[in-house]
């Protein structure tokens, strides 16, 4: 700066003032995922983007699929509702009453989704949660391409360690799982979903899990 201005010295104010009129803040930082764009990641990524451009054949489904976890936060005090001249107000105390989960789907080629929570995100909620979908909501489909992310219980061996074999082959017959690339969770479109869930729903003080079972199905 000294060296554009032609000065030989420059004030704190006037740093100030240029890093505001060109909006920088060096003083903040946001996390984030830097993918590595190689050969695997181009792979998957094609792949998950050729089921969500191409019309699936009959009987056959794809399904992205995805959770949110939530903390369960209740009211210490009545909170005070809005009246003209005054927004609504919240005491700053709360109550924490633990976490739950909400496992979200939605279909790439209809307008369906579907949500479920459950108390917590193990091997066995999800592998319940694809049972769900398959023998449920996808009973008449012969296949379902689920897209995932790479969280260590989307995987298949989680069916086995929840179901007898029998039952867990039963299942997977009809499912393929097709993984997002590493650190590219946001190519599931279900983030998207997620967001809008979150946003205009979640993004409050829910005391519990039933309540926050009732408030995602409306």
């Amino acid at each position: 700066m000294v060296a554009l201005a032609a000065h030989t010295r420059i004030s704190r104010q006037t740093i100030g003032r240029q890093l505001q009129d060109n909006d920088v803040k060096p003083w903040q930082r946001k996390m984030g995922c830097v993918p590595r764009i190689d050969a695997p990641f181009v792979a998957r990524m094609e792949d998950v983007l050729e089921l969500y451009t191409t019309v699936p054949p009959a009987g056959t489904a794809v399904v992205c699929v995805d959770e949110t976890p939530r903390q369960l936060v209740a009211e210490v005090r009545p909170p005070a509702g809005v009246r003209a001249g005054l927004a609504a107000r919240h005491d700053y105390e709360y109550q924490r009453n633990g976490t739950a989960n909400v496992f979200v789907a939605v279909d790439a080629h209809r307008p369906w989704r579907m949500t479920k929570v459950t108390e917590r995100l193990a091997a066995h909620d999800f592998a319940e949660w694809v049972r769900d979908l398959v023998d449920g909501h996808y009973a008449t489909s012969d296949r379902i391409q689920m897209v995932l992310d790479n969280l260590s219980t989307h995987t298949a061996g989680a069916l086995y360690e929840t179901f007898p074999p029998a039952e867990a082959r039963r299942i997977l017959r009809r499912v393929k799982f097709d993984y997002v690339p590493k650190h590219a969770s946001w190519l599931n479109i279900v983030e998207i979903e997620i967001g809008v869930l979150v946003g205009q729903c979640l993004r409050r003080r829910i005391p519990d899990r039933m309540t926050l079972s009732g408030e995602e199905a409306a």
